[in-house]
């Protein structure tokens, strides 16, 4: 038992010159999608600030381990094995503890496990490209995996997206949802990608980036990156070209 008070949710201005503009012509997807009349904002709804709420007991043993959670007995995914590890943080820096994490990624050859994924990779039948969870009292979360391949996409006549992982951070409520991208350190494509580069911000591209922490990786099993996600506020992590997410 601790005598001390429990903090209460403090919630910082969104920082609108952080996040890039929604409407960029270099993506083309933002052509259709990006609003054509002013925003208007509504209150939150009683729904989306209560429940539904996620129950623990449904993390299995190998969620947080995506070369092995979709494998068969036996048997392993395919591609050079990483770990990805961090902490979930708010504003001032604290932790933000037992948040659901979910991830979701392309295979080593840069292939999805979808049916509308056209990509001539193959498919390996050992990888889902999913998993989850949970962060612990200090904030730190991990999960093993395969480093995603880049893959091509119709956006120009030869755009690429660099290697990434997707991660989604669940809250308290049904409204409190974070989705964003984690990209590798020393990757080419970032820089090249019509995605990152509505990001005006190079401090802000730099915050999606994973750094390599060869303290942390297993000699003759799996290197290690560190990705820490930070929630709110001017510091907060970014949902690739949105102003959502925060």
């Amino acid at each position: 038992m601790k005598n001390s008070q429990p903090q209460t949710a403090n919630y910082f201005p969104r920082d609108r010159s952080w996040h890039p503009k929604a409407y960029d012509p270099g993506y083309k997807s933002s052509v259709l999608r990006s609003p054509q009349r002013p925003l208007v904002a509504f209150p939150n709804s009683l729904s989306e600030t209560t429940g539904p709420a996620f129950g623990h007991s449904i993390i299995g043993k190998l969620d947080n381990d995506l070369t092995l959670n979709f494998a068969q007995p036996g048997m392993s995914a395919i591609g050079e094995r990483i770990v990805v590890q961090g902490r979930v943080l708010d504003e001032r820096g604290q932790p933000v503890p037992n948040v659901l994490l979910e991830f979701w990624q392309a295979n080593a050859g840069g292939r999805y496990r979808h049916k509308k994924d056209g990509y001539l990779a193959p498919l390996d039948p050992n990888f889902g490209g999913c998993g989850r969870t949970i962060s612990a009292d200090d904030g730190s979360y991990a999960f093993r995996t395969v480093r995603p391949g880049p893959y091509p996409w119709p956006n120009g006549p030869n755009d690429w997206r660099p290697a990434h992982i997707h991660i989604s951070v669940f809250g308290q409520a049904f409204a409190q949802r974070l989705i964003t991208q984690m990209y590798f350190e020393g990757d080419p494509l970032i820089p090249r990608c019509p995605i990152v580069r509505t990001i005006k911000d190079p401090a802000a591209i730099e915050s999606l980036v994973a750094r390599l922490d060869m303290n942390a990786s297993a000699p003759m099993d799996s290197l290690t990156y560190r990705f820490d996600v930070i929630l709110r506020g001017s510091r907060s992590t970014l949902f690739e070209n949105r102003l959502e997410g925060n």
